[in-house]
């Protein structure tokens, strides 16, 4: 396991518990796995996916930060950048690698100064502002253009988009999660159920982690210095 990796997700995430994004929660899958965490998307008020919760999986390369994460949707979600399977396809995830044909600038992919917090603001924009000079989706990508190209007249694709938000609301008031619906509940920090209440995590075990790596590999280092080279005479 890469200890810095961990360390940089660790403190990520302890800033967003304590400071989280509006329209998110974040949680970790697994309590014993920093490099997977399940992340809720609310839908912002105002738009075609206002009132849902979307659910994704947001998962971590050992190189953290500097390669990106992944993120896959396991909610329904139709759109132009996610695939079929979930997976989504933004600028930001993309490996800061010199590619012409993606049409897109090295500036707009990943870098090392990125994290969780730009990702999940970058995610907001794209939804509400599709790419659609590369889908992931293109029969998605035809309909959101011909919907927006029509002033609104074609309604299939927001049809779509509003039932799916309208199942997934459903679903998460079955978690006893609370769906903000009006701009001033969806800028207040994520609710739950007071009786489905999660316990914070202890982040202590990740640093104790970290810390016993780094005491090994300092240990290690010095064991080596002393052992005799035998050139002495």
């Amino acid at each position: 396991m890469n200890s810095s990796a961990l360390r940089a997700l660790a403190l990520e995430y302890k800033s967003l518990q304590e400071e989280p994004v509006e329209g998110f929660r974040v949680k970790l899958l697994n309590d014993d796995n920093m490099f997977e965490w399940s992340v809720g998307i609310f839908g912002p008020p105002e738009t075609l996916y206002q009132g849902g919760y979307f659910k994704a999986i947001m998962k971590f390369p050992q190189d953290y930060p500097y390669s990106p994460p992944t993120i896959r949707f396991i909610t329904k979600v139709w759109h132009p950048n996610v695939y079929e399977n979930g997976d989504l396809c933004i600028s930001i995830l993309h490996p800061p690698i010199d590619d012409p044909q993606s049409g897109e600038l090295p500036c707009e992919r990943w870098n090392p100064t990125q994290n969780v917090r730009t990702i999940l603001l970058s995610v907001i924009s794209l939804l509400n502002e599709p790419n659609t000079f590369s889908p992931a989706n293109v029969d998605a990508s035809v309909m959101y253009r011909r919907w927006r190209d029509s002033n609104g007249r074609d309604n299939e694709y927001p049809n779509i988009i509003r039932k799916q938000a309208l199942q997934a609301k459903v679903e998460a008031e079955k978690e006893g999660i609370v769906v903000p619906l009006t701009l001033e509940e969806y800028c207040l920090k994520p609710k739950t159920n007071p009786n489905n209440q999660e316990p914070q995590l202890d982040m202590t075990d990740f640093y104790d982690d970290f810390d016993d790596e780094c005491s090994e590999s300092e240990s290690e280092s010095q064991n080596g210095d002393g052992e005799d080279s035998g050139n002495a005479e």
